[in-house]
């Protein structure tokens, strides 16, 4: 699941909507709501972000929060270190290799430690 998926649902269960009901509201399928829940599609288009927040009254900064939420929700990501030290590739490999066998408390970790600049 992405963040931006997790925050969906979180919104959707908060308001009490099922999937089937917030699609149709939206004019998508369930299984394309689904696929963002659970992190089997890419990021939204800035269109849909913006149909989202208009369909759960989000407005201002918790609108730009959502957006932002959407554009680092990517469940793919492919980091090129082309160009970089060896030491950024080497990096970007342990972290490729290794990330699903981080716990919640190490990720958390990891975060802080890369959003400290």
């Amino acid at each position: 699941m992405t963040p931006f998926g997790a925050r969906m649902r979180q919104l959707r269960q908060a308001r009490g909507l099922t999937l089937k009901q917030m699609a149709s509201d939206l004019g998508v399928s369930a299984a394309y709501l689904s696929a963002l829940e659970h992190g089997h599609r890419g990021r939204p288009s800035w269109l849909f972000i913006q149909r989202i927040c208009g369909y759960f009254n989000i407005i201002w900064d918790d609108a730009e929060a959502l957006a932002d939420l959407a554009k680092r929700s990517h469940p793919r990501i492919t980091i090129d270190t082309a160009g970089l030290s060896p030491r950024a590739t080497l990096l970007a490999n342990e972290l490729a290799t290794r990330i699903g066998k981080l716990d919640d408390a190490r990720l958390r970790q990891l975060l802080k430690l890369l959003r400290e600049d």
